[in-house]
């Protein structure tokens, strides 16, 4: 059963202590949800009255969003597989994107592990055992807290932890065994708080918000000055989100032409653009774009 809340009227909101602080942390200041936050305090200042905000180990909270403590919260998808928590996922972040692999020595093959009994060490013991079961190894399995790269060989035979580029793994003597699962970080939901109106409208304001600053990261403004004669032209070269901006400049010398459009695109576009006569072409960030 869901605890009661001690402010019935906050929407609670966890944030992830460790390797994910930083991109949550940041997503949150652009999105103005958050005034001040640091890893030293537990409890960020919130610009929004209706949020309360806590800080918490990645581990901890799905299934403090699950058991109904706190309404939302952010956490690497390994987490939510690892703890098996019954929660709704509301967003993939995309941001702090690992895999979750095994490894071993380089000195053994996968056919040579499984030929004989191994340990195999892992902060995550569910996804570790259900991995190794999946697998057909014999096993011993060896609960670890941090740095399980450093078990082998000596402690461990095989290991199962996460990774963003290997460059941990090979420093150590290890390579990869098995892909087992892609994880990155997750905006995640209490489902009963989502049955809650005033609760559901308020999460939903937020992944708004959320979305609104993801998507402005990955769109820049292309604006520019066109002659008339290769305003048909131009514009149909331009990607954008609706249809580009277009104004005619002062004494009718020309149209000025403003085009959201992908971040990876402009190197291609830009010298195109010049190519086809557009004049004084400027690119900018947005703080926000709510599609």
């Amino acid at each position: 059963m869901a605890r009661k809340n001690k402010k019935e009227n906050k929407l609670k909101i966890l944030i992830p202590k460790g390797r994910i602080f930083s991109s949550v942390s940041k997503l949150l200041q652009e999105t103005n949800l958050v005034q001040e936050i640091n890893e030293r305090s537990y409890f960020p200042i919130c610009s929004d009255p209706d949020l309360e905000a806590k800080l918490m180990k990645p581990q901890n909270i799905p299934r403090l969003i699950e058991i109904g403590a706190h309404d939302l919260g952010f956490t690497g998808y390994d987490w939510v597989v690892e703890t098996e928590a019954k929660v709704e996922e509301l967003l993939d972040l995309g941001l702090d994107r690992v895999k979750i692999v095994s490894a071993a020595p380089t000195s053994f093959t996968k056919e040579q592990l499984k030929a004989r009994k191994i340990i195999a060490a892992s902060e995550y013991e569910n996804i570790s055992r259900n991995y190794l079961r999946k697998e057909g190894f014999d096993f011993l399995f060896l609960r670890t807290y941090g740095a399980t790269e450093a078990f082998p060989p000596e402690d461990a035979d095989l290991i199962i932890d996460n990774m963003a580029t290997g460059q941990t793994l090979r420093e150590n003597g290890l390579k990869i065994i098995d892909e087992i699962f892609p994880s990155s970080t997750r905006l995640i939901a209490n489902p009963a708080s989502l049955t809650t109106p005033w609760k559901k409208e308020k999460i939903e304001e937020i992944l708004m918000l959320i979305t609104s600053v993801l998507n402005a990261r990955r769109r820049v403004m292309l604006e520019m000055n066109v002659p008339a004669d290769k305003l048909e032209e131009i514009v149909r070269v331009l990607p954008c989100m609706r249809a580009p901006t277009v104004a005619p400049l002062f004494k009718e010398r020309g149209y000025a032409v403003k085009a959201a459009v992908f971040k990876e695109e402009t190197s291609r576009l830009i010298p195109l653009l010049k190519k086809l006569g557009a004049t004084d072409i400027l690119e900018y960030e947005f703080r926000k774009v709510v599609i």
